[in-house]
């Protein structure tokens, strides 16, 4: 399984800066840089809440879902 974090589309379509996004929602510019990366192994509820707000957007705009190639099991 592979959970992509689209922040970046999102942050363009807003013409926001990931600095503006981190003040607007609390969290560390190198945190917001986690998650983008797809390196993050959680993401609060809260956080995710406050990410949509700043962004006018729903949970499913920044988190995507695809299924990786079958590994033959």
């Amino acid at each position: 399984m592979a959970i992509i974090v689209n922040i970046d589309v999102m942050l363009a379509k807003r013409k926001m800066s990931s600095k503006e996004l981190a003040e607007k929602v609390g969290i560390t510019a190198q945190n917001l840089s986690i998650l983008k990366t797809g390196k993050a192994k959680a993401i609060r509820i809260s956080t995710l809440e406050a990410i949509c707000e700043a962004l006018f957007c729903q949970p499913g705009d920044i988190l995507e879902f695809k299924k990786e190639l079958s590994r033959g099991y």
